[in-house]
This record gives structure tokens, C-alpha cells and sequence, in this order.
């Protein structure tokens, strides 16, 4: 029975960077990734909506939830938050894009297969988030000992809350939003762990400022649009930026030195 040939120069896990190598980006690549990520939403219809639809009852679940229990200002840091998590709940996107780049016919159990095989550097990268999620719906509560003490404040009133809240909230979004830009597709896709592929993200976003920023702007801005549409504008959104995602992971990490997913060798 022959054998692929081995190739002893290819390195061990254990002799592999500690950071992947990124590519430079141009400012407007994340406009390529947004068209990339609808071509992919065309191609796989059903499966991207039936994803988007999950998430949109997952956010209407969190705002509820909160509007009942909790204070503005903790619905707001939630609410944000849970647009930096969104990656984690977002694998079976990355997944579709990876399976329609083989040439694949996506399917939902092989979407369901690498997520499990993965599960652990997931789980790993997901507590992460949520530990950073939870400090940062504490800071948003804390923030509110700020608001104006009168019963109708006015805007000049208002702006050393605001200021501070956005401060606040502008740290934490750096932080996790650098850090889970590119690792969840990384870890899909390769055989990493969680903090190789968060420090690797975190160092292409920083080595990629201007077009990482319009990417940021542009996630924002397709949030405040779910947001005005009452969450219903989710269902396509956010499998649109999960697509995109994919493709901003592809076109901005060298990963070929790292061993593909089990299920592809």
C-alpha cells in the first residue's frame, strides 16, 4: 500500500511561531469582504438564514432579558457586547464559507462536525469573551452612578455620562474586537489553539490599522441598523458579516504552515 511522501522539513506543532504571519491589507479590503461574504450568502441561502434567524431570537432573548432584570445602562453593555461574541455563535457561518471555498455543497451536520471537533479551543476562546463580557457589563453598570441625578436631564447635563460610558465602552471593544477578528475562522480552519490564534488576530489588526478601522466602522454600523430595525435586520446582517469575516481571515492570516482541520487532510 504506498504512502504520501512525508515531508521532514515541515515543522512540528510545537516548533510553529507563537504568531501567525498577517499580509498588509489595503484600506477598501473590507468592502471586498462584505461582496465576498453576499456572494457567499447567495450561493447558501437557506443554511446563512437559518443561522441569522437563530441569532436574531438569540439577541431578542439577551434584550429581553435585560430590559426586564437589569438597568439601561447593563442592556446597553450587553447589547454591545454581545456583537464582539457574536464570532463564537458565528462558527456554522465561517463553516459555509469554508465548505463553499472547497467546493463544497455546504450542509448543516458538517457545519455541526467541525464545531465539535473544535470545541474545546472554542470553549476556551468563548469563556475568555464571556469573562471579558461580564467586566464589561459591570463597567456599564458602574458608569451609571453618572447619570444625572434630576428627574429631566439635559444634553449638557448628560455628557460627562456619555463621555465616560463611551470611553469605557470604546476600551472593551478594542480589546475583544481585535482579538476575535481573525482567531474563531483560524481556529475552524487549522489546528490551533485559541491563545496562538487571539494573539495572531490581535497582531494583524494593530500591523492593519486603517482598514481594520472601516472594518470596525462598518460592523458598527450594520448593528445600529439591526438595532433600527428592531433586530429583525440580524437575519441577514449578521450571517453577511460572518461571511465576511471568513474571507477577511483568509485574505489577512498565513496560516499555511499550521495542519489543516483532521476532516480535510
Amino acid at each position: 500500500m504506498s504512502t504520501l511522501p512525508v515531508d521532514d522539513h515541515a515543522p512540528s506543532p510545537e516548533n510553529l511561531p507563537f504568531v501567525v504571519p498577517c499580509r498588509a491589507l489595503d484600506t477598501a479590503a473590507p468592502l471586498r469582504w462584505l461582496r465576498l461574504g453576499w456572494a457567499d450568502m447567495l450561493r447558501a441561502p437557506r443554511l446563512s438564514l437559518v443561522y441569522g434567524f437563530a441569532l436574531m431570537l438569540l439577541s431578542v432573548l439577551i434584550a429581553l432579558f435585560t430590559w426586564r432584570f437589569g438597568t439601561l445602562a447593563l442592556y446597553i453593555g450587553l447589547a454591545t457586547g454581545f456583537v464582539f461574541v457574536g464570532p463564537v455563535l458565528a462558527v456554522g457561518l465561517y463553516s459555509i464559507s469554508r465548505q463553499l471555498g472547497m467546493g463544497r455543497v455546504p450542509v448543516l451536520g458538517y457545519c455541526l462536525r467541525e464545531g465539535t471537533y473544535h470545541l474545546k479551543e472554542l470553549l476556551v476562546f468563548g469563556v475568555a469573551l464571556l469573562i471579558v463580557l461580564l467586566v464589561w457589563a459591570r463597567a456599564a453598570a458602574m458608569v451609571h452612578v453618572f447619570f444625572p441625578a434630576m428627574g429631566e436631564p439635559g444634553l449638557r447635563d448628560m455628557l460627562t455620562f456619555l463621555g465616560v460610558g463611551s470611553a469605557v465602552g470604546a476600551v472593551f471593544a478594542l480589546i475583544v474586537f481585535a482579538a476575535s477578528a481573525f482567531s474563531l475562522p483560524f481556529i475552524l480552519d487549522r489546528k490551533v489553539d485559541a491563545i496562538t490564534a487571539a494573539v495572531s488576530s490581535f497582531n494583524a489588526v494593530l500591523r492593519n490599522p486603517k482598514p481594520m478601522l472601516l472594518w470596525a466602522a462598518l460592523i458598527g454600523a450594520a448593528v445600529l441598523l439591526g438595532f433600527a430595525t428592531a433586530l429583525v435586520g440580524f437575519v441577514v446582517l449578521l450571517p453577511l458579516i460572518g461571511h465576511a469575516t471568513w474571507h477577511a481571515y483568509v485574505e489577512t492570516l498565513d496560516t499555511d504552515a499550521w495542519p489543516l482541520d483532521h476532516a480535510d487532510e
